[in-house]
Parts: C-alpha cells; sequence; structure tokens
C-alpha cells in the first residue's frame, strides 16, 4: 500500500534469480516510500504539506523531486487555462470533508476556500529550487501528476537493477517497458462504454497509460446534483459530467497529468492539448493490465 492506494509491479525476469529479482522490487517499492514523504498531500508531515506554514511572500526552499512536478504541473495549470491547478488543494480538503459527513460544501466555504486557489498565485524558481505564494494558508495538490512521476520513478529503478520487462500500476495510471518472455510485449485493457462494451487492447513494449473521471467518488451539492473528486480550480467545483479520458504516452508523469486536465477542458480544447503534450486519446472507461 501506497500513495493511498495498492501498487502493483510485474516482473518478467527470466534472466534474473528470484532474490535478484525480488531485490529490485524492493528497491522500486522504497523508492515510491522516499517520494511519498516529498509529495504527499495526505500525510501531513510531507515536504508538501509542510508548505503551508510559511508565511505569503517567503521562499521556501524545496527538493528537486518536488520542483520538477510542480514545475509540470504549473505548466499544465497554464496550458488548460487553470481548469488543473496544483494550488486547488484548500478545496480538495472541503471536498474529502464533505465526502466523510455527507453533507455538501456550503457556500461560503467554497468561496474563501477559492480566494486561496489560483496557479497565479504560486512563483516556482526552479533552478533556485525555491517557491513562494503569493497569500496565506495555500496548499498545493500534486496528486493528478505526483502519482505518474513517482511511478516513472519506480520503474527507473527497475531499470536500472537490470530488470528485463516491467509494469508498475496504482490506480487509473501504469507505466512498463519491455516485453515479458514469449510475448511482443504488455496487454493493457482499456474498457469501452457501456454502451459499446468489451475491451480496447493496447500491446505496448514503453510507456504509460492513465485514465481519470468521476467513476465512483463524488459528493453531493445543495442542488441534488454530485460533484465528482476531479475538480476544475476556475469553477471551483468537482466536474459534474461522466466524461472519463483515458490517455498513452511516454511518461506517466504526463500521461497522469493530462488524463485529469483533459476531462476538465472544453470539448474543443482536449485535441490541442492532448498534442501539445504527445498524448493518445484512447476512447474508454478505464484502464487495467492483463496478463500476457
Amino acid at each position: 500500500m501506497h500513495l493511498g492506494m495498492e501498487v502493483r509491479i510485474a516482473l518478467s525476469v527470466d534472466a534474473m534469480d528470484p532474490p535478484a529479482a525480488e531485490r529490485a522490487a524492493r528497491a522500486a517499492f522504497d523508492r515510491i516510500a522516499v517520494l511519498e514523504d516529498v509529495l504527499s498531500d495526505w500525510r501531513p508531515g510531507s515536504e508538501l504539506r509542510r508548505l503551508s506554514s510559511h508565511p505569503a511572500g517567503t521562499w521556501i526552499a524545496v527538493s528537486a523531486p518536488l520542483a520538477e512536478v510542480l514545475a509540470l504541473a504549473l505548466d499544465v495549470a497554464h496550458a488548460s487555462d487553470g481548469e488543473f491547478d496544483p494550488t486547488i488543494g484548500p478545496l480538495t480538503a472541503l471536498w474529502r470533508e464533505a465526502r466523510r459527513t455527507g453533507r455538501p460544501i456550503a457556500d461560503a466555504d467554497r468561496e474563501a476556500a477559492s480566494a486561496r486557489v489560483g496557479h497565479g498565485l504560486v512563483e516556482l524558481d526552479a533552478d533556485g529550487r525555491r517557491v513562494r505564494f503569493a497569500r496565506d494558508a495555500m496548499r498545493l495538490d500534486l496528486g493528478a501528476v505526483a502519482k505518474g512521476w513517482i511511478l516513472d520513478q519506480a520503474l527507473a529503478e527497475l531499470r536500472r537493477a537490470g530488470v528485463g520487462a516491467a509494469l508498475v500500476e496504482a490506480g487509473g495510471d501504469l507505466v512498463l517497458f519491455g516485453a515479458p518472455a514469449g510475448t511482443h510485449g504488455w496487454r493493457i485493457a482499456v474498457p469501452r462504454s457501456l454502451e459499446e462494451g468489451g475491451d480496447t487492447v493496447l500491446v505496448l513494449t514503453a510507456g504509460a497509460v492513465s485514465s481519470s473521471g468521476p467513476g465512483e467518488q463524488s459528493i453531493p451539492r445543495a442542488d441534488g446534483t454530485r460533484e465528482s473528486h476531479v475538480m476544475s480550480a476556475r469553477r471551483s467545483a468537482g466536474a459534474g459530467d461522466e466524461r472519463t479520458i483515458t490517455v498513452v504516452g511516454d511518461r506517466a508523469a504526463v500521461t497522469d497529468a493530462l488524463a485529469t486536465a483533459l476531462t476538465l477542458v472544453a470539448p474543443d480544447a482536449i485535441a490541442p492539448l492532448a498534442a501539445r503534450y504527445g498524448v493518445r486519446i484512447i476512447a474508454g472507461a478505464g484502464v487495467r493490465s492483463r496478463s500476457p
């Protein structure tokens, strides 16, 4: 269990003895654990959460992983015209509380949280690895990009260990390389819509696949509708439609972020945004790996 969910590593290790394969997997899981302490929005003691304790206008030194992930998140925020936004933390905190209690978010609470949200309110000095906020009590939530980035790092650890083929999966994200023995690649099933039925099956030897959408995670609104955990910073609310996006790309950090961003932007912005980041859209309702 990492990142608030089960993380699975599948290895094809014909050329490795079992102890070496076990060490490789353990090293990858250890890397995930270290990065979770840096990037987790859930852990009060993580480096990410500690940023909120600093007053506005103060430059805060950050680690290389945090600077890199935040840079990508801010880039996607700009490209999506602020629909995707790493400063959404105050609103996601309200969403989690509403899910726990079953009560809608109060308008006054939403308005107060929204005043502390906006990617233009955070400044990143990537070269100097430091961050500062324009307002007090801001809170970053990198959940829509950090998970993919961490999976990329775990896969790199497996490559360094000499693994011939591997797949790392967590939630709606997976990243892979190589081909298991006797196959042409890893088989990835993307379920089609309920109307179409069945799966679209991809056979990949490198890359990442991510899926995002409202799914089963939603909370009630006062008007009787529901809003999902996929939150728009511009609208200060979770998505209300059923759009689910699955994307394929080179890195899980990018596919993770784009899968979320593409569920939020206007329909006519989907193709240009996907093209900007070099991801391919696969129509479907989710993603899962299959046995070779």
